[in-house]
């Protein structure tokens, strides 16, 4: 799923990360609960989730007849031809088996799909989870009904969970269905267009069973590294073209951002590890945390970012569940791109670590440390991390 539309700036973005880029399909997982006949989980979300995703299954049509369609507004059309085009690129030059996926389009009546639930202790980086077949305990819960979202919200706030209730335009079903390309997810530039389809993609060729950290981060980097490769290689694209300079911005942007969560997580984590401490400590200890972090992020981080503003990290409140959200569409993101640089190419990397994911008890140990490893710690990140070289 992608991470939601926070990122502002070039991307056109306005809350979670960058785009929708929607977390897991959570509407699809329930969907795939339906399926399994997982009625472990709540009966009645199960089926409005269901019927929800096959509304959207039902109302595709195969993007050429979109394309030749003369009603189709120019924008749209322009889009839809990207994506057919990064659809093959993902398929070629990625070797994602890409299916059924993103062939056909579905018009939405809203920019936003669902909105997707995410909740975490107040005193320590630990989530609320949901279990689901397929995929296991994932550590968000999506919602078609705005209503049951915002309920399910204000019980969790009850119980003392901190919460985090945010819109996305996108999802990936991991394979279960051919996922039509939505027209929520053609709201921004072509850039971010092809983007979240290889990020959504990215899922199809790599699944770690409950390592939603992982998985996210992994899609982040195959959408943001994938979309520079696109725009810079392509016919009529290369390197001196605005798309080309942009997609690349963007990949560093999210380094940089990534690079800065880390950091906060480190920081953070010190504190609730600490047993000498008891919670009224911990939490304020956090609250002076997050206070030095937003100061950091306004004076060190943002003024070096090229594309993106990451203005929902600013709009949102900062409390555990945000920041776990964002902390799993951009962990260690240099690592990626340093291990893209290691072997070779986007492809390649990808196969090294699909090939090594099965005797892997922790899939982050596969990636090298990218240089300098500080930045974890120094949100005062480098100019240039590792970027989005082919």
């Amino acid at each position: 799923m992608t991470p939601g539309d926070e990122t502002g700036g070039g991307g056109g973005r306005t809350h979670g990360p960058g785009r929708r880029r929607l977390l897991r399909g959570l509407g699809a997982l329930a969907a795939l609960a339906l399926v399994a006949g997982c009625w472990a989980c709540s009966p009645v979300y199960v089926v409005k989730a269901g019927l929800a995703e096959w509304r959207i299954l039902r109302a595709r049509q195969p993007i050429p007849e979109v394309l030749a369609d003369p009603t189709t507004p120019t924008d749209t059309r322009d889009k839809l031809a990207f994506v057919a085009e990064a659809r093959r690129f993902a398929a070629d030059e990625l070797e994602i088996d890409v299916g059924g996926a993103y062939s056909q389009y579905t018009a939405l009546e809203s920019d936003t799909l669902a909105l997707v639930l995410s909740a975490a202790h107040r005193d320590r980086l630990a989530s609320r989870t949901w279990w689901f077949p397929v995929v296991g305990h994932v550590p968000y819960k999506g919602f078609f009904d705005h209503e049951d979202a915002h309920r399910e919200e204000a019980e969790l706030q009850e119980e003392g969970f901190d919460t985090y209730l945010r819109p996305t335009a996108a999802f990936s079903t991991l394979g279960w269905f051919d996922d039509p390309v939505l027209s929520s997810m053609l709201r921004s530039d072509e850039i971010e267009a092809v983007e979240t389809v290889l990020h959504e993609l990215a899922h199809r060729y790599l699944f770690a069973s409950g390592q939603v950290r992982f998985n996210e981060s992994f899609a982040t980097w195959v959408g943001r590294a994938g979309a520079v490769r696109f725009f810079c290689g392509r016919d009529g694209g290369g390197p001196d073209t605005v798309k080309c300079a942009r997609a690349e911005a963007r990949w560093r942007d999210y380094q940089r951002f990534g690079v800065f969560i880390d950091g906060l997580v480190a920081e953070l984590q010190a504190v609730y590890a600490d047993s000498t401490l008891d919670r009224d400590a911990v939490l304020e200890r956090r609250t002076r945390i997050f206070a030095s972090a937003l100061a950091r992020f306004d004076a060190r981080v943002q003024p070096t970012l090229e594309s993106f503003t990451f203005g929902g990290f600013r709009s949102t409140p900062l409390n555990n569940a945000t920041l776990l959200a964002r902390m799993r569409y951009y962990h260690r993101l240099p690592d990626f791109a340093a291990l893209q640089a290691e072997q070779g190419g986007l492809g390649p990397a990808m196969a090294f670590l699909r090939d090594g994911l099965e005797g892997a008890d922790d899939p982050f140990t596969l990636l090298p440390e990218a240089e300098p490893r500080r930045g974890v710690q120094d949100p005062d990140l480098a100019a240039s991390p590792p970027g989005g070289s082919f």
